[in-house]
């Protein structure tokens, strides 16, 4: 159940380390000075984007988190409940994959339903296990 969870962690030090590139990219370039990154109202629209993936990152999956701790604590993990966070892990990529490249908002948002339903799946899983009926 680990794995996925470290697989998510992973998707957040390489949104981390996109940030960085952009902020120290549009610093070098010129576009931006270092005191901009102070408000993000006044952010390069470069790194705009990937730092509200960032945030992203730590809204939904915060569930994510939840679920799979619960998931261990209680004997609930099997074959399907692995598969259910790893397609959601899978999907949070996705997510992430478009947000900071063409930040196509119909695509973004269809893969962030996505991941939302699957996860919402395992969270039913988990109430079914706590009363006993899987």
């Amino acid at each position: 159940m680990f794995w996925p969870v470290l697989a998510h962690v992973l998707l957040i030090y390489i949104v981390y380390a996109v940030l960085g590139r952009r902020r120290y990219g549009a610093v070098k370039s010129g576009g931006a000075r270092a005191g901009q990154y102070k408000a993000r109202s006044i952010e390069p629209t470069s790194s705009t984007t990937v730092a509200a993936n960032l945030i992203n990152q730590f809204e939904l999956p915060v569930l994510f988190y939840v679920l799979c701790l619960t998931l261990h604590l209680t004997n609930g993990v099997n074959y399907l409940t692995l598969a259910l966070m790893w397609i959601f892990v899978a999907s949070r990529y996705f997510h992430a994959w478009i947000h900071l490249t063409s930040n196509n908002l119909q695509l973004r948002s269809r893969s962030f339903f996505f991941g939302a339903v699957i996860l919402l799946l395992g969270w039913i899983w988990f109430a079914l296990h706590l009363l006993g009926v899987v």
